[in-house]
């Protein structure tokens, strides 16, 4: 019943519920915000998702840069996902950027953190 826009809010709950992380193994997003450490089978050390938001300016994209160098020297196989649709950005709850998301969480806000930084932060959250 699209009149008037009724039962549209339910059609959009159902679409976002559908989508995955960026492993693409399929679970949900509430999934992935109660799994902390093992997202999925295919997860080294329990990291399956590893995203930077940001709007596209000069910090936020040194951020990125820096959180895939971090990624390589860990040894990681994940992809660093770069996020400048502010959109999804507000769906993380995100008010200043750059930001950093592991696993659907949001880790680190506000400041760009250099490689030793990003992976001392990995580290210390148990990833």
């Amino acid at each position: 019943m699209s009149l008037f826009n009724f039962g549209k809010k339910k059609e959009e709950e159902k679409k976002a519920s559908a989508s995955s992380c960026a492993c693409n193994c399929g679970c949900s997003k509430s999934e992935v915000r109660e799994v902390t450490n093992d997202c999925c089978s295919e997860a080294k050390n329990g990291i399956c998702c590893i995203k930077v938001l940001g709007a596209g300016c000069k910090s936020c994209h040194e951020q990125y840069e820096n959180a895939k160098e971090a990624v390589k020297a860990m040894g990681l196989s994940v992809e660093v996902e770069y996020i400048t649709d502010m959109q999804k950005v507000m769906e993380y709850g995100v008010m200043s950027m750059p930001a950093i998301v592991v696993n659907e969480k949001v880790v680190s806000m506000g400041k760009v953190l250099k490689v030793a930084d990003v992976e001392k932060l990995l580290h210390k959250s148990g990833f």
